[in-house]
């Protein structure tokens, strides 16, 4: 038995103790985004899985504000009387003075009121309100940015409705709003400015300017501190979204940022340090599959395996069981999301399973389904055979020549010669419309994967959104990501990232970067983050030949695993599921609300913060399984499962067991509307959960 390590302890906590509870049945929490039931970013999965919670804790006070969009309204929103009498003073108010704001639910879990402001019904004040940004802030905005118009519109309508609730209130409100991104920002520097009765959170989910230049291909994370920022985002064209931005950030009583990796950026480039980091969550119940998760990775995976038995007909020339599925997935942002060294770790990787002789077909994104395929298995199955049960109570062996008539044979090698193909099997799925100046297939082009006879790695580009009514391949995004082996997402510039995040709680391992959030949170948790289905790419502290080096050599390491090494791996990275829950990772926003509370109105609410330098919490510690050192007893090469023997050293449940342990149980939370709330208020030292460190 291997030795098992003993780790010091520290991590999912750097939240402190309130010296005494928030009472909250006076305050009112409006969440500002464009993106509420509006589809159009990252931010609307936040804000979409994390309203339950929010909406459990504050009850009826919660109001999430956002644009009015009539297409998302008539399927996402039940319009409905505003429910709070100041609220509804307020929006009747706005109405009759010449604006168009609904109320409703948004029909989501949770079932949060939404409060949705026609921005276009009053672009007659645009003008008029950019003067009066130009003279209060000295910000310019040119007539044809419409994103910028919109944002311009949006802020002054959400700081007017913020004022027209304080005005229409009885009793002096304590109203907190929490706006999200630049697009937002403008409601917040104009209560600040008005000076009203608003206690204010700002969230950048990701810097303007730092998106920006790492699309330009610039050494970005090691000159952060050399950047001219006004200069930059002059030379890009974009300097009155990132003074939007960098007001924002600057008037809000509390900063945060969604990682460490980000808060770093925000630093340097909005000239304000975070004041607590929000790491980003999801709704894991909806993922959660129990023991069920190994199974649907199997039907998910004999799906894809039909489509793959389409897309290379006429060139299946590979065993479709002994095919490995990776893929990337994302904005498509060729470089930020790394698709330029994943596409060159994967022709690095053609050269070693040619030359290793392992046979092994990682698929860059699987979304079609080839009818021709379809019509050649009808006719197949149209061939008529006898009945075999008289040859097998005879104890006969039926011949197989006796068995198919002339006309069968005849149909069979009419569907064998249909089915040949003289040219390359696609790359491609879709028909693009300038594939010359496409950034991935000029790529794919020099790197020469063209999914020969030769190729290991074949190559699927699939440039659209997967869905469940696709008429190519019916599958979401959920069930493509279960049916696959590994998700590659080795970004640039990811201030958290989904992706990977998804992956994980489906129990499917992936690749990340310490460039992401993700990779760094998972850094700082997990002692061997590897051994659980994680893999940290460095591509701050290295080339990008160099990291494209290190993705090769994941790759190649994870398709020498053997299926029962690959089960395993699945087991454990799905048990980190707890770590992205919204009921752990929702005490930050709950912290980073109290503090704004307690700064707006410190008469009213108390907030000593700790130093977070002395907290202490729970890391993962490596798997007991996994051998300290590497063992020379074992294969290096592949081995096929049917082969292998057994493990004594893996338990599941003696992990699962252990593991459970390094996360403190919840404690519970009073709510306005339902059931105690499973969250966590952490102590400094841990010790109200009863879990004080790592059990081994």
């Amino acid at each position: 038995m291997p030795l098992a390590r003993s780790l010091s302890i520290t991590s999912l906590s750097g939240l402190e103790e309130w010296d005494e509870e928030f009472d909250l049945e006076d305050a009112v929490l409006f969440e500002i985004a464009w993106e509420v039931a509006n589809k159009v970013g990252g931010i609307y999965t936040v804000i979409q899985t994390k309203a339950r919670l929010t909406a459990e804790e504050w009850g009826e006070n919660y109001f999430l504000v956002g644009p009015y969009v009539e297409s998302n309204v008539r399927t996402q929103v039940e319009l409905i009387e505003p429910t709070n009498p100041a609220l509804k003073r307020a929006i009747d108010k706005m109405n009759s003075s010449g604006c168009k704001v609904y109320f409703g639910r948004w029909l989501i879990e949770g079932s949060p009121y939404v409060v949705l402001i026609d921005v276009a019904f009053t672009a007659w004040n645009l003008d008029k309100w950019k003067k009066e940004l130009w003279d209060n802030f000295s910000i310019g905005v040119p007539w044809f940015d419409r994103e910028a118009n919109d944002a311009v519109l949006f802020g002054f309508l959400t700081a007017w409705l913020l004022g027209e609730y304080a005005a229409q209130c009885e009793e002096p409100p304590h109203i907190l709003a929490h706006f999200h991104e630049w697009l937002a920002g403008l409601g917040l520097a104009l209560c600040r400015q008005r000076q009203l009765p608003v206690a204010t959170i700002f969230t950048t989910h990701a810097t303007l300017l730092g998106r920006y230049l790492c699309a330009g291909s610039v050494d970005f994370y090691n000159n952060l501190a050399d950047f001219n920022v006004d200069k930059e985002a002059g030379d890009r064209q974009i300097y009155h979204r990132y003074c939007l931005e960098r007001t924002a950030a600057r008037c809000a009583h509390v900063f945060t940022t969604v990682s460490q990796i980000t808060a770093v950026e925000a630093e340097h480039l909005l000239k304000r340090k975070p004041d607590i980091i929000t790491p980003n969550g999801l709704n894991v119940k909806k993922f959660s599959a129990m023991h069920e998760f190994q199974n649907l990775h199997a039907q998910s995976k004999n799906r894809i395996q039909e489509f793959i038995r389409g897309h290379f007909y006429g060139h299946l020339d590979f065993n479709l069981d002994k095919c490995l599925f990776l893929f990337i997935a994302g904005r498509y942002e060729f470089s930020n999301k790394g698709a330029d060294i994943f596409l060159e770790a994967l022709a690095r990787l053609n050269y070693l399973l040619r030359v290793s002789c392992v046979c092994a077909c990682p698929a860059l994104c699987v979304c079609v389904c080839v009818h021709v395929y379809q019509k050649m298995c009808v006719r197949l199955e149209s061939i008529q055979t006898p009945q075999l049960f008289p040859h097998f109570v005879s104890g006969q062996l039926p011949d197989v020549s006796k068995m198919l008539s002339k006309d069968d044979f005849t149909m069979m090698k009419r569907a064998i010669f249909a089915t040949q193909r003289q040219c390359q099997p696609p790359i491609c799925t879709h028909n693009m419309l300038e594939d010359s100046n496409d950034p991935i297939l000029t790529c794919i082009r020099r790197i020469g994967l063209f999914n020969s006879s030769a190729d290991r790695v074949k190559v699927i580009f699939h440039p659209e959104f997967l869905s469940s009514t696709s008429p190519l391949l019916p599958m979401d995004y959920e069930e493509f990501v279960r049916g696959c082996h590994l998700g590659v997402f080795p970004s640039y510039y990811e201030p958290w990232g989904y992706t990977p995040a998804e992956c994980t709680v489906m129990g499917i391992p992936s690749i990340s970067t310490n460039l992401s959030g993700f990779g760094c949170f998972m850094e700082e948790h997990i002692a061997d983050p590897s051994a659980y289905g994680i893999y940290i790419l460095d591509r701050r502290y290295r080339g990008v030949d160099e990291s494209c080096n290190q993705l090769t050599s994941y790759l190649f390491q994870f398709c020498q695993q053997s299926r029962r090494a690959r089960i395993i791996q699945r087991n454990r990275t799905e048990r980190l599921s707890d770590l992205l829950d919204w009921r752990y990772l929702g005490r930050y926003y709950i912290s980073a609300r109290h503090m704004a509370l307690a700064k707006a109105f410190p008469d009213t609410y108390f907030y000593q913060p700790h130093d977070s330098d002395t907290a202490q919490g729970f890391r993962y510690p490596r798997p007991a399984s996994v051998p300290p050192s590497p063992s020379l007893s074992r294969h290096s090469s592949p081995r096929q499962s049917e082969a292998e023997e057994d493990d004594d050293r893996y338990d599941e449940d003696a992990e699962a067991e252990k593991d459970r342990l390094n996360i403190r149980q919840p404690l519970t939370l009073p709510s306005k509307k339902g059931p105690a709330l499973p969250y966590t208020l952490p102590g400094a030292n841990g010790e109200k959960n009863g879990a004080t460190g790592v059990k081994n």
